[in-house]
């Protein structure tokens, strides 16, 4: 498995991925809401292209990643996600492999905060930890219990204050 940076000729792979990483059985055609978040995202100025990764296996791109500009207060900071990977290769360590690369990237790049909301049983075993403990809490209240940061190298326990996402989150 190599994991490298999205190119162009990623894009339509990569919703792939996040289309059968996010399917609902129970809706076959509807199209999951994290497949058009990523096109969302690379439209829009928040788009890092330097931190939207994928994970390719014998020349397929099998999961992605993608951290953007966020904001806490004044402060830049990263949104982390969507993450994906193809159903057959889910626990299989893709997802692993794709937030280390990501997270490495990020803090080789200065960047001091990584936040996202998602399962608790997941993400702190990245460093994740409740983003109330840092001081930062999400646009949305109910978002609280699940909305979590990873501090990098570069990190100011000053950065305190309401996270802002990028617009395309909160058109979901």
């Amino acid at each position: 498995m190599l994991i490298r940076r999205e190119t162009p000729a990623d894009a339509a792979a990569i919703h792939q991925v996040h289309a059968a990483a996010f399917a609902d059985a129970d809706r076959p055609d509807a199209v999951p809401a994290e497949a058009g978040l990523v096109d969302a995202l690379r439209a829009d100025d928040s788009w890092l292209p330097e931190l939207s990764m994928v994970a390719e296996q014998d020349g397929k791109v099998v999961g992605h990643v993608v951290c953007t500009r966020g904001h806490v207060g004044d402060v830049p900071a990263l949104a982390l996600g969507p993450i994906g990977v193809l159903p057959d290769l889910q626990r299989s360590g893709v997802g692993a492999a794709l937030m280390h690369a990501v997270l490495g990237a990020a803090d080789a790049l200065g960047e001091p905060v990584v936040v996202l909301l998602g399962h608790l049983d997941y993400y702190p075993k990245f460093g994740f930890e409740p983003a109330q403990e840092h001081g930062i809490t999400p646009q949305v209240p109910d978002w609280a219990s699940h909305f979590q940061v990873r501090t990098l190298a570069s990190y100011d326990p000053a950065i305190r204050g309401e996270f802002a996402y990028p617009k395309p989150f909160m058109e979901l």
